[in-house]
């Protein structure tokens, strides 16, 4: 789920919300939060797009998690490994079995 939450810890925070807030003005900020996660989902999709248009043909497919160092340095060394590959691959000879040795 998101953040790691499973369904024991969402049900925590809706009673404990409900006990800080108040069941009469928990809709409204549930609202509020709802319209606030809206804005950042936007905001983010936006800054995905002005970064892939600023960067230029090849990124086309560029997600935010690709921006992860680990994952970018990942998916770097999966490339050249795939390109090296071909390469490093010489055609051996199948070895024989000695007649003698059966």
């Amino acid at each position: 789920m998101f953040f790691d939450l499973g369904a024991g810890e969402l049900l925590g925070l809706a009673i404990l919300a409900m006990i800080l807030v108040g069941p009469e003005r928990l809709p409204k900020i549930a609202v509020e939060a709802a319209q606030w996660v809206k804005k950042a989902r936007a905001l983010a999709t936006k800054a995905t797009a002005e970064l892939r248009e600023n960067l230029g043909p090849g990124f086309e497919d560029l997600q935010p998690k690709d921006l992860n160092p680990k994952t970018f340095v990942k998916k770097q060394l999966s490339d050249l490994l795939d390109e090296e590959t071909p390469k490093a691959k010489v055609n051996k000879p199948a070895a024989k079995i000695d007649p003698d040795l059966l």
